[in-house]
């Protein structure tokens, strides 16, 4: 099953997006200064997935995989071109975490509501070379905003 991300990321890359801006929306966020390597204080996973804690969260629950989840984010490359952003588009996104690439799925399970959490997702954890896709390891920063 795809979910509006993954369509969502695939649209705006075959629509040649280069983060500065889309035809009807606002111009792209810079990256973060960070976005070529996680830094020495991310914390790395066994599977390769290093994230890091912006803004702590409120909550006290975790998403599961079977669970839907409201989040804002904006996604780059390490060359620092934002490929899709939730923010720009003043909407957040809602998937359940089952049906999004496997470095959401993992890092999201992490976070609590309200919390902002930087994440560095190597390939193998993403989109693993699909055609039209973001290539290389990609960096969201994500805001939970909702379990459902």
């Amino acid at each position: 099953m795809l979910s509006r991300l993954i369509v969502v990321l695939f649209v705006v890359t075959l629509a040649g997006c280069n983060g500065a801006s889309t035809p009807a929306g606002p111009p792209g966020l810079p990256p973060p200064p960070d976005v070529a390597a996680p830094p020495a204080d991310s914390v790395k996973a066994p599977s390769g997935l290093s994230t890091r804690v912006l803004q702590p969260g409120t909550g006290q629950r975790h998403p599961r995989t079977s669970d839907t989840v409201m989040v804002h984010y904006t996604g780059w490359t390490t060359d620092g071109k934002m490929f899709d952003s939730s923010v720009t588009r003043g909407e957040p996104a809602e998937f359940r975490l089952d049906g999004v690439i496997a470095g959401w799925t993992e890092g999201v399970q992490l976070m609590t509501v309200g919390e902002k959490r930087r994440f560095w997702i190597p390939e193998e954890l993403a989109y693993k070379g699909q055609p039209g896709a973001p290539a290389g390891m990609l960096v969201f920063d994500i805001e939970l905003v909702r379990i459902e």
